[in-house]
């Protein structure tokens, strides 16, 4: 680490920290930015074996509100994010993959969280019991591919990681047409 820039813990959650950085310039000057350090996260695009998208209903205290999206969830210590991806698959859709692709890896909101998102397509799925946290309401939502790609177009939904898998995945399938 840069012996200009210091960071200081803030706050200290199960899931995440928040710090503040501070950088002294070469002039002298000290710059300060509250962040969030998070360990990372993935997103699953889930593929029925009829072709039929699995998005949960969740409803989310941060925004007030019950929003359609894929399942996802916060990566564990020492935890490989494709065993997150199996396991907050199972536990929030009672769906098990058995091949799993990784389609890409993004930040979330690199101007206040480090947080890394992985995102997989999940296919050759068994359907199975979920296994949901306490805090959690959700419900699964299938639907058709076209219907998640209209659902995109007209702002139906809003959940930043899920638009970007179903874009990427949506790309990804016409470059292989």
């Amino acid at each position: 680490m840069n012996s200009n820039h210091n960071i200081q813990p803030l706050l200290q959650t199960r899931r995440f920290t928040v710090v503040e950085h501070q950088i002294t310039r070469p002039d002298g000057s000290v710059a300060t930015c509250a962040a969030v350090e998070h360990p990372g996260a993935v997103v699953i695009l889930p593929i029925l074996p009829d072709g039929k998208i699995c998005l949960i209903r969740n409803h989310r205290l941060t925004v007030g509100a019950t929003i359609l999206e894929l399942p996802a969830g916060t990566r564990e210590e020492n935890e490989t994010p494709l065993e997150t991806a199996k396991r907050e698959l199972a536990e929030e859709t009672g769906y098990r993959g058995n091949r799993f692709e990784k389609l890409a890896e993004f930040f979330t909101s690199p101007g206040i969280v480090n947080e890394r998102m992985h995102a997989f397509v999940a296919t050759e799925l068994t359907a199975g019991s979920p296994a949901r946290e306490a805090n959690e309401d959700i419900e699964n939502y299938i639907v058709a591919w076209d219907e998640v790609l209209e659902m995109v177009m007209q702002g139906t939904i809003q959940d930043g990681k899920t638009l970007v898998a179903v874009l990427l995945y949506d790309r990804q399938l016409h470059r292989l047409a």
